[in-house]
């Protein structure tokens, strides 16, 4: 393609923006809040999953080893159990955790008062267990409980179950809810290529007549449709970008050490201003492909 026909594809595409304007500044702005609610949603959604992996790698089962009062019976028995257990298929952890130390968390999480249990540990060893795949949890769990000196497994089965079903309908939602937004403005890029070809068709037709080919008329509407995408991605990405630059330097700090952590401004908003400029890129795109394909019959 010529330099001079590149450049009256960009000049057109440029005219014909300024030439619908209304139509233009309805759908830049659809394309501006559809991508502020994407990166929101893709903030949102990033930081979900990233608090969701970290929950999912913590989840872990606590095995209650029977007490044998025989020391050498019972750490044979101790040391043939952690053995069974990591032959389960699944296991990817089986860390033994002796009564003494149990002891010492407990006064860690609970306070002084129960070091008094020191002269008389009431407390039974345990081994934990971590899954190569937190969602196969349970399953390890049912076939620990059937092994010989197994006092008890805690699993947490009904929060275990919660958890993994609210992460699950929290992502199918917010991925709905995205497919939603593009669907609504990639038909309002339609209408308004639609309504510069309608605009157009005389002269369309002309240019048809005198030879010109289906390309060399659809370009500058694909291009009314790429800068319509780009302009509608500056302020969602700029908007998108200071508010959690602010947002993570006021709750980071706060949130340090507890269960929820937020991911750090950079990679994070650089990949979220990358997804937005590539959606308005490709919604524009192909609001026009689907105006021009069926106005021109190509």
């Amino acid at each position: 393609m010529k330099g001079r026909t590149i450049r009256r594809h960009f000049r057109e595409s440029f005219k014909s923006l300024s030439r619908n304007g209304w139509m233009t500044f309805a759908s830049i702005s659809a394309v501006t809040v559809t991508l502020l609610l994407v990166g929101v949603f893709a903030i949102l959604m990033m930081n979900l999953n990233h608090t969701a992996t970290s929950v999912e790698e913590d989840v872990e089962v606590k095995v209650l080893i029977t007490i044998i009062e025989d020391e050498q019976q019972a750490k044979a028995a101790e040391e043939k159990l952690i053995e069974q257990v990591k032959k389960i298929p699944g296991v990817a952890e089986a860390r033994y955790s002796s009564k003494d130390e149990e002891l010492n968390l407990l006064i860690e999480k609970l306070g002084d008062e129960f070091k008094l249990y020191e002269q008389s540990n009431p407390l039974r060893s345990a081994i934990y267990v971590k899954a190569a795949d937190p969602q196969d949890i349970l399953k390890i769990s049912d076939q620990i409980k059937k092994l010989e000196h197994v006092h008890n497994v805690v699993d947490g089965k009904d929060t275990v179950e919660n958890l993994f079903d609210f992460l699950e309908t929290a992502r199918n939602i917010g991925l709905v809810l995205i497919l939603g937004l593009l669907f609504t403005v990639i038909f309002l890029i339609s209408n308004t290529i639609r309504i510069t070809i309608i605009a157009r068709k005389d002269e369309i037709e002309i240019m048809k007549l005198v030879g010109a080919t289906n390309s060399f008329v659809r370009i500058p509407f694909l291009l009314e449709g790429m800068w319509i995408g780009i302009l509608g991605a500056i302020i969602p990405m700029v908007a998108v970008s200071v508010a959690y630059y602010n947002l993570y330097n006021a709750l980071a700090p706060q949130l340090k050490g507890q269960l929820l952590q937020m991911l750090e401004v950079s990679p994070l908003i650089w990949q979220v201003n990358g997804l937005m400029i590539i959606l308005g890129i490709f919604i524009g795109l192909w609001g026009s492909f689907m105006s021009v394909r069926k106005f021109l019959k190509a």
